[in-house]
């Protein structure tokens, strides 16, 4: 049975706190959604990868437990977080392996693709992403959610709490925005301040 939303925000607040025994709370309450989040990130690498999403779970908690500034507004802020973390773990991951091939992005324009590898394109997206996060931190978290966790437009708005027409719109500006400047030559920049 899911956990009480308000539960799980006050709870996140604790945690903020200092308060370890809201931190095991928390994780258990969670974990099954974190596992799904974990899956989600692993469904696109190879079948034989060296992490697990065990491991990539456990870590992400481990690395936002360390920080004490963050204002959890609500469950939906912390899942999203938490997926922007594994994420963000196996981008590091695969920098750290060279011979690592990634999975061309889908609905990626082609002259987007065109003459560079997967693993540029993911690295300057990667990039991209924290730079509209600058922008419109609502625009990232909206794209995490998609992406990272697969949600539906619906399940976005209930999870942010925005009327649906908002996430769509900022869905589709989002992604306006990182086409027009990849295929602007952002993703060069990108991809070797990060490499």
């Amino acid at each position: 049975m899911p956990a009480d939303p308000g539960e799980i925000t006050l709870l996140l607040r604790r945690w903020r706190d200092g308060d370890r025994d809201a931190e095991s709370q928390l994780f258990q309450l969670l974990s099954p959604e974190l596992r799904k989040i974990a899956g989600y990130c692993f469904r696109r690498e190879r079948a034989n990868h060296t992490l697990q999403p065990t491991a990539i779970l456990n870590e992400a908690f481990l690395r936002l437990a360390t920080v004490r500034n963050i204002e959890w507004q609500d469950r939906g802020h912390f899942l999203a977080l938490a997926a922007r973390v594994m994420r963000r773990l196996l981008i590091d991951y695969a920098r750290s392996k060279p011979t690592v091939q990634f999975i061309p992005m889908e609905n990626l324009p082609e002259p987007i693709q065109r003459d560079r590898t997967p693993r540029e394109i993911q690295i300057a997206l990667s990039s991209l992403l924290d730079e509209l996060e600058g922008e419109s931190p609502q625009k990232r978290t909206i794209v995490d959610l998609k992406n990272v966790l697969g949600l539906t437009d619906e399940e976005v708005a209930e999870a942010l709490g925005l009327p649906l027409r908002t996430v769509q719109r900022e869905w589709h500006d989002a992604r306006v925005w990182l086409f027009k400047r990849m295929s602007a030559g952002g993703w060069k920049q990108a991809s070797s301040t990060t490499v």
